[in-house]
């Protein structure tokens, strides 16, 4: 499944990239809608693109996916039970606080993923794959959450993830994060909608 086959004749990709490429579609706009169902199509596709990654030696990304794995499963429980009359958690606002932890989260993680990449890996993107890698693992823990602000993060990191997968001709990918980014917009103006009935209802 991860031989090289063109889409078209203008596109190299796999049949492994293509099928995550379409999982990762279907959990995105799942997680649009707030269906629990969009964790069991993260893990999926995590797990299929860990084996995309390693090929294209974007190890920070591969490590990542499993994280991404596990974090699903937590997401998947919080959404279902979360929230202190355990029918899962709603839609809220990161205070001026939590905007100084993300920030905080994802420069320690960079740092740590970078040292750890530059240290073990043969990669030649160890500096973009740390940043993005960083912020994908805060972003996804407001996701998990359903702090609206997952999307801002996660619009930031999908343009800024084209460049490096175009750099890795991970031409497919690129082509998703860009579906990714148009995605989280959506997505963003979806929850505002969820948030500000919330908060009109006395």
């Amino acid at each position: 499944m991860t031989d090289t086959l063109s889409l078209f004749g203008l596109i190299d990709t796999s049949l492994l990239e293509m099928l995550s490429f379409a999982l990762a579609i279907a959990m995105v706009w799942l997680n649009i809608v707030q269906s629990p169902w969009a964790w069991l199509f993260a893990m999926t596709s995590a797990g299929l693109y860990a084996i995309v990654f390693y090929e294209a030696k974007i190890y920070g990304d591969m490590g990542l996916q499993f994280v991404f794995i596990a974090v699903s499963l937590w997401g998947w429980y919080q959404w279902l039970f979360g929230g202190s009359d355990r029918q899962g958690i709603a839609v809220s606002r990161l205070s001026a606080k939590g905007w100084a932890i993300v920030v905080l989260a994802w420069a320690l993680v960079y740092a740590c993923v970078a040292a750890l990449l530059r240290t073990f890996t043969d990669t030649d993107v160890a500096h973009s794959d740390a940043f993005l890698t960083a912020g994908s693992l805060v972003a996804q823990y407001l996701l998990t959450r359903k702090t609206l602000e997952n999307w801002h993060l996660w619009i930031a990191i999908d343009l800024l993830y084209i460049g490096l997968y175009l750099h890795k001709n991970l031409y497919l990918t690129a082509m998703l994060y860009g579906l990714f980014a148009i995605l989280a917009c959506v997505g963003l103006l979806a929850w505002k909608k969820t948030l500000a009935a919330k908060e009109s209802t006395p």
